[in-house]
């Protein structure tokens, strides 16, 4: 029996295949996922251990919902089966990852390397070849403007585009800014990498030098420029700013809209499966179903019906061919809608419930710092045996950590560790005089509610 190959797309192709999807009609898309479901299904039983014995009692005419959904916590115990190619090892990705130079190098000069933020339990480690990466340069390149005079703005202002985004990690959206960068140096005039853990002051005066056509970052950092912009320290004029890496509030965007004088955009996207929802003009996240498969479920993994909240959605991505994700489960709240957008674009789409996380507001040397949550994550992740975290902020400058560790680790070593690296975190912010305890408590939802915060400030 012939071999399964896996496609080779670069990004011309990936934006002539996304273009062409969209004048299909919807048997003809319907058709395009299938085949590709197949495609990936298929190929995953034949070249990873883990898929094989995972569908050991699969028939060979399988349907969807008999395959076995994936989780995060097994798919890394299991990391060296996983993947297609077997010479991958992941002691050797994480070596590669030690040296924070390779964020944005390709590993064994064939895979970028990305990890999930980890804010609920150690971070999934993620690799990109070249037809992962040309397929979600494809999507944004084609469908990442609601407004259709936007990319006219955005190339008469020179393309000029700048992130603000977590550094110091190998993180989806930081990594591939510096992928291309690396790549192509001489384009430094026209991107750019702001550190969202600067002091704002130092991201103002980044973004006063570089003149961004483009602003991006995640919603409640950007938000924080609104008072520099009110102010007339930050004077920048973007033609659109994207956002990304949270729930975008109608509320902050108004507030964004308002400060820019420009459209505020945002999209529904994941290390696992790239961009899973682009925004059109009416607001509504419409699915990229040519490339990503969503499975709005319950906690049981029962099929939820359009139109009611799901607890939970089941991701396959249909273009990672190195590591399948294959009814992966993402723990995000959604609602998948199913009638006709005005918009005139007939994929579904999605109305996401937002991540509800407090600002940090600490008093610095010069007065009130506002930390965002974020920024948080970015400096806890590197505690890789924190399951799960919860961070309250009292007032004096007192900060209460609950921590859940892995299964075996020293919770009080773990909790030095992130004790350390956030009083180092906070030092760069000029707030110095910073109290934290670890608590008795382990992470917990509202009583009331059930929903979750990392971050709590409760010095209003």
């Amino acid at each position: 029996m012939k071999k399964l190959q896996k496609p080779n797309i670069g990004l011309l192709k990936g934006v002539f295949l996304c273009t062409r999807y969209q004048k299909m009609d919807h048997a003809a898309r319907l058709t395009v996922q299938q085949q590709r479901l197949r495609a990936i299904v298929n190929y995953a039983r034949e070249n990873s251990p883990y898929y094989a014995e995972l569908y050991r009692n699969v028939p060979e005419h399988w349907s969807f919902s008999g395959l076995p959904p994936v989780n995060k916590r097994d798919l890394m115990e299991h990391f060296d089966e996983w993947v297609t190619d077997q010479s991958i090892k992941l002691t050797d990705i994480q070596a590669f990852m030690q040296d924070l130079d390779n964020v944005g190098r390709k590993f064994r000069n064939r895979w970028l390397v990305f990890s999930t933020s980890g804010s609920t339990g150690n971070p999934l480690i993620a690799l990109a070849d070249n037809t992962t990466n040309s397929i979600m340069g494809a999507i944004n390149t084609t469908r990442a403007f609601a407004q259709k005079d936007t990319l006219k703005k955005l190339f008469a202002r020179g393309g000029k585009s700048i992130g603000v985004f977590a550094t110091g990690g190998f993180y989806l959206s930081n990594g591939s800014i510096r992928s291309r960068l690396l790549a192509m140096p001489w384009k430094k005039r026209q991107m750019a990498l702001s550190s969202a853990l600067l002091p704002i002051p130092e991201i103002v005066a980044q973004l006063n030098s570089f003149q961004p056509a483009m602003l991006g970052g995640y919603p409640s950092h950007l938000d924080l420029l609104v008072a520099e912009r009110e102010s007339g320290r930050l004077h920048i004029s973007p033609v659109v700013i994207m956002t990304g890496g949270e729930y975008l509030s109608d509320d902050v965007r108004s507030r964004l809209s308002a400060a820019f004088h420009c459209p505020v955009q945002t999209n529904y996207s994941c290390t696992e499966g790239g961009t899973i929802a682009n925004e059109c003009a009416e607001g509504h996240l419409h699915i990229n179903e040519d490339w990503v498969i969503v499975e709005p479920t319950d906690n049981e993994n029962n099929p939820v019906p359009d139109g009611k909240r799901a607890d939970k959605i089941l991701l396959t991505n249909l273009f990672n061919y190195t590591q399948p994700f294959i009814r992966y489960e993402v723990t995000d709240r959604v609602i998948r809608h199913g009638e006709p957008c005005p918009c005139g674009n007939p994929s579904p789409w999605l109305s996401l419930e937002g991540r509800n996380d407090d600002v940090l507001l600490l008093e610095g040397i010069d007065g009130t710092v506002k930390i965002a949550p974020l920024s948080v994550y970015a400096v806890l992740k590197e505690i890789h045996n924190i399951r799960r975290f919860q961070l309250l902020c009292h007032s004096n400058n007192h900060l209460e950590l609950r921590l859940e560790s892995a299964e075996g680790e020293n919770r009080a070593l773990i909790f030095k560790q992130a004790e350390n690296a956030l009083l180092n975190y906070l030092a760069t912010q000029n707030v110095l005089n910073v109290t934290i305890t670890m608590s008795d408590e382990l992470p917990k939802q509202h009583e009331k509610s059930g929903k979750f915060k990392h971050i709590l400030n409760l010095n209003d």
